[in-house]
């Protein structure tokens, strides 16, 4: 049965990668959630064109007595639905299971970040004077200030760099290109790395990677998280960071200073406003702290009550 079913998730995935535009990462993702629905219909002996509602309903569960967490589930749903919706367009299936299932409602974690103390001691431990260290500051330096994703930042080459308007252009999700400032400092040291290490980095490969790894290739996201763990072990930071958190640290950096919520949105890329709009509450988190910690009033004196 399996057989039968699994090249309909590729077709569907063709058509998700000509239409949307989604990343290799999406795909898998994709292909992952479908096959574990299409596993459980198998060893149910359950045709994909007699699910129903309920048989949905029954798989959320089965996967909650698994202990798959919630926002996987959330995920595989979101797949599950696109894919109904294309197998209802290509006249597969006559009816749509998961119109009456809804959406799970997930708190929404505050991403976590780095303050501003943390991130100067992060950009002050590579040592420009090795080139590979050279290479790494300049990535690091140009991710906190642009608020790159660490799939956009590695994969980036020459001609995305304008040294001359200080900007750099961006192709993030579904394909959609933005133009992002860097500032004065970024753009100094991604200046002297172009002109210096990078030749030496390259060792004679003719490549258009901005920031070559093995071979003259793109540095794969991986490696810059390796990078970026050895640099915060010796910055003596006690939360090894992530790539993800010094775009969170852009993002909550600049609200911190007055940006504009709808400015810090376009930066970072975001479709949808609501995106951005959690490092609001990033703000008002630690807005709250500095109230609680310095006002002679934010507490209660017993004395007085």
């Amino acid at each position: 049965m399996a057989a039968d079913l699994h090249p309909w998730i590729d077709q569907f995935l063709d058509a998700m990668w000509m239409h949307r535009g989604l990343s290799e990462n999406s795909l898998q993702a994709y292909r992952t959630d479908l096959k574990g629905f299409f596993n459980w219909l198998e060893q149910r002996q359950l045709a994909i064109e007699q699910v129903q509602s309920v048989d949905i309903q029954s798989y959320l569960n089965f996967r909650h007595e698994q202990g798959m967490k919630a926002r996987s589930t959330a995920r595989a749903l979101s797949t599950m639905r696109r894919f109904f919706q294309y197998a209802l367009s290509q006249q597969w299936l006559a009816v749509d299971p998961m119109v009456l299932i809804e959406n799970p409602k997930l708190p929404k974690p505050l991403p976590k970040s780095l303050t501003e103390a943390q991130i100067e001691a992060l950009l002050a431990t590579p040592d420009p004077a090795i080139p590979l260290e050279l290479r790494d500051k300049a990535m690091i330096e140009l991710m906190y200030a642009t608020g790159l994703r660490v799939s956009e930042l590695v994969t980036m080459i020459l001609s995305d760099v304008s040294l001359r308007q200080g900007v750099v252009r961006v192709i993030g999700k579904g394909g959609k290109e933005r133009i992002v400032p860097m500032g004065e400092e970024a753009l100094h040291w991604l200046t002297t790395y172009i002109s210096g290490s990078r030749s030496d980095l390259l060792k004679g490969y003719d490549s258009d990677a901005l920031f070559p790894g093995r071979n003259g290739n793109c540095m794969t996201r991986q490696t810059f998280w390796h990078r970026l763990k050895h640099y915060a072990t010796r910055a003596g930071l006690q939360s090894l960071p992530s790539p993800h958190m010094l775009r969170h640290a852009f993002a909550t950096h600049l609200l911190d200073h007055g940006a504009d919520l709808r400015v810090v949105q376009l930066l970072l890329g975001h479709s949808d406003l609501s995106t951005t709009q959690i490092y609001t509450h990033v703000a008002n988190v630690r807005l709250q702290q500095v109230h609680q910690a310095f006002h002679p009033r934010a507490t209660v004196n017993d004395e007085t009550v």
